[in-house]
C-alpha cells in the first residue's frame, strides 16, 4: 500500500503580480500553498532577486561589499548595467540615498534625472527605493512617477501618511507601488485596504514588512510575514494575498559585524566570508517566510541564493554549487593561540580530589640538628617551644567535612534569621494596616453617626414647624366657623351683573324685549 502524503487543503492564494515591461518584465507570486510546499500546491513563479545600488558613492560599506563594485560605485547608471550583465539580476533596485534630508538632502529634480540614466542603461525591472522620510519621499516619488511615465516603476516605500499623494502619481502614470508598514499584520493590512480605497489597482501592489538583519528583528520580520501567508493563504483574507519584498541588502551589511575587520573581531573568521554569509543566511530565512523579491548587495550572496532557490524548485545536489568565490587577500587568524586552554578535568574527579596538604612545619629535632649554634645557646621561647609535643597532623576530608557542616549551620542560621526577619516586617506591616484600617472605621462611623444626629435633628425640627402650623390652620378654621354661626342669615340673589336688580326691573327689562 502506498503511503500517501496528508495534503493542507487552502483558502486563498497569493496574487500574480508583473513588474517592469516589455520582454524583461518579472512576475511574481501566484503561490497556492506555503514558500516551497510543492507537495501541496503549486508555486509557478521563482522568488527573484533583485541587486541594489545607490545613487551616490557609498561612504561606510565595509571593503567586502564594496570590493564587487569599486570601479562603477561613481556612476550609478555604470553600476546597474553591471548588476545585470555580470551578474545576472533580475532587477535592479535604486536605493535614493542622497535625497535624505538628515544626509545630502538632493532635490526631486536630481533623483529624477538619476532614475532616467539608470532606465536608459538596463532593460529589467527598475525598483525605486526612497529614505523612509515621509515628507520628501512624497515629493521624490511623484516626480519620478511623473517625468517616467508608463515605465512600470516600482514605487515605494509608501505608507499610510503618504499614501494618497504617492497612490494617485502611480495610478495617473502608470506605476507600480510598495506597501510598506513597520511589522504589524493589522498596520500592513490597513495600508492595503487605503490604496485600494483609493482606487490603485490591487494588481499592481507588492507588500514591504520592514526587514530586520540579523538578531531578534529578523525574528520579528519573520514572525509577521509568516502570519500574513498564514492569513493569505489558510484564512483567505484577500487584503492580505500579495507578494512580499524584503530589503535584505541594505540592513545586513550595515550591522556591526557585517563591518568588523579581522584585527577587531578574530573570532568572528573572515570578514569577506562573513558578511556574504550573514546576508546569504538572512536570504534563505526571508525565503522561508514567503518572500518572493529579495533585495541584495553581493554577487556571491545572489549566485548562492539563486541556487538555492533552484535546488528547492527543481532539485538537484548542493555539491554541485561552488564555494564562495574571495576577491579580498585571505587572512590568517591563529584561531589556536586565541583559543582558551582547555581543562580536560572530569566534574566528578574535581569533587573527589582531597584539598592539597600544606608543607609540614619542621620537627624540633630537625631544626636543632640543622642549627647547631642556637642549640648551644638556646633561648627560653625556643625550650619552651620545644618542650611541646608535635600537633597531630588533620585528616582533610574531616576538615572538609567540618567546614561543610559549618558552613550549612551558618547558612542555615542566616536563612533562619533572614525569615525571623521577614516575618516581624510582615507582622507589623500587618499590625500597621490592622491600626489604619480601624482608625479609618472608627472614623468613618462618627462620620455617620454624626450625619445621622444631623438628619434626625433637623427632621424633629421640620415636624416641630409643621404641627405649629397645623395647630394655626385649625384654630383659624374653628374661628371661621364660629364666626359664620353667628352671623345673620339674609338671602341675597347674586347675579353675574355688577349692578343688582331687584324682580320689579327684571320684569320691566322682559316686557320692553318682548315689544321690540
Amino acid at each position: 500500500m502506498a503511503f500517501d502524503f496528508y495534503k493542507e487543503s487552502y483558502a486563498g492564494s497569493v496574487k500574480e503580480i508583473t513588474l517592469g515591461k516589455g520582454d524583461k518584465a518579472v512576475t511574481v507570486g501566484g503561490e497556492t500553498s506555503y514558500p516551497f510546499y510543492l507537495f501541496e500546491g503549486e508555486m509557478p513563479n521563482k522568488p527573484r532577486i533583485a541587486m541594489e545600488i545607490w545613487d551616490m558613492a557609498p561612504e561606510d560599506w565595509p571593503e567586502a561589499a564594496l570590493a564587487p563594485f569599486k570601479d562603477v560605485v561613481s556612476d550609478p547608471a555604470a553600476w546597474a548595467k553591471k548588476c545585470v550583465d555580470e551578474f545576472g539580476a533580475d532587477m535592479v533596485v535604486l536605493q535614493l540615498k542622497s535625497t535624505d534630508p538628515n544626509g545630502n538632502n538632493a532635490s526631486a529634480d536630481d533623483a529624477t534625472a538619476t532614475v532616467k540614466k539608470v532606465l536608459g542603461a538596463i532593460d529589467v525591472p527598475l525598483i525605486i527605493w526612497g529614505t523612509a522620510n515621509i515628507e520628501k519621499d512624497e515629493e521624490t516619488l511623484k516626480k519620478i512617477s511623473e517625468e517616467c511615465q508608463g515605465e512600470n516603476l516600482i514605487l515605494g516605500p509608501v505608507e499610510d501618511k503618504n499614501h494618497k499623494g504617492i497612490g494617485a502619481s502611480a495610478m495617473g502614470f502608470g506605476h507600480s507601488l510598495i506597501s510598506s508598514s513597520p511589522i504589524d499584520v493589522n498596520l500592513a493590512k490597513q495600508v492595503n485596504i487605503l490604496l485600494e480605497n483609493l482606487g490603485m489597482p490591487m494588481d499592481r501592489i507588492i507588500v514591504d514588512p520592514t526587514t530586520g538583519g540579523l538578531g531578534y528583528g529578523m525574528e520579528y520580520s519573520y514572525s509577521v510575514m509568516e502570519r500574513l501567508r498564514m492569513a493569505a493563504m489558510a484564512q483567505g483574507d484577500d487584503k492580505l494575498q500579495f507578494p512580499m519584498i524584503n530589503n535584505l541588502g541594505n540592513e545586513v551589511w550595515k550591522c556591526k559585524e557585517a563591518k568588523q575587520t579581522a584585527d577587531e573581531a578574530p573570532t568572528l573568521g573572515d570578514p569577506e566570508k562573513r558578511g556574504i554569509l550573514m546576508e546569504a543566511t538572512g536570504a534563505v530565512t526571508y525565503l522561508m517566510a514567503g518572500s518572493d523579491v529579495l533585495i541584495m548587495r553581493h554577487p556571491e550572496s545572489v549566485r548562492m541564493v539563486k541556487a538555492f532557490i533552484d535546488l528547492l524548485s527543481d532539485g538537484g545536489s548542493a555539491g554541485d554549487i561552488a564555494g564562495i568565490g574571495k576577491q579580498l587577500d585571505d587572512v590568517d587568524i591563529d584561531f589556536a593561540s586565541l583559543a582558551p586552554a582547555p581543562d580536560l578535568t572530569i566534574e566528578e574527579e574535581k569533587k573527589a580530589a582531597p584539598a592539597k596538604k600544606a608543607a609540614p612545619k619542621p620537627a624540633p629535632e630537625a631544626s636543632k640538628a640543622a642549627a647547631p649554634k642556637a642549640e648551644a645557646k638556646p633561648a627560653p621561647k625556643a625550650e619552651a617551644k620545644k618542650e611541646e609535643p608535635a600537633k597531630p597532623v588533620a585528616d582533610p576530608e574531616a576538615e572538609a567535612k567540618a567546614k561543610a557542616e559549618a558552613e550549612a549551620k551558618a547558612k542555615a542560621d542566616a536563612e533562619a534569621a533572614a525569615k525571623a526577619k521577614a516575618e516581624a516586617a510582615a507582622k507589623a506591616k500587618a499590625d500597621a494596616e490592622a491600626k489604619a484600617k480601624a482608625e479609618a472605621e472608627a472614623k468613618a462611623k462618627a462620620e455617620a453617626d454624626a450625619k445621622a444626629k444631623a438628619e434626625a435633628d433637623a427632621r424633629a425640627k421640620r415636624e416641630a414647624e409643621e404641627e405649629a402650623v397645623r395647630q394655626q390652620r385649625e384654630k383659624e378654621r374653628e374661628e371661621m366657623a364660629a364666626k359664620r354661626a353667628t352671623a345673620a342669615k339674609t338671602e341675597v340673589t347674586k347675579t353675574a351683573a355688577k349692578v343688582q336688580k331687584s324682580k320689579t326691573s327684571k320684569m320691566l327689562n322682559k316686557l320692553k324685549r318682548g315689544r321690540r
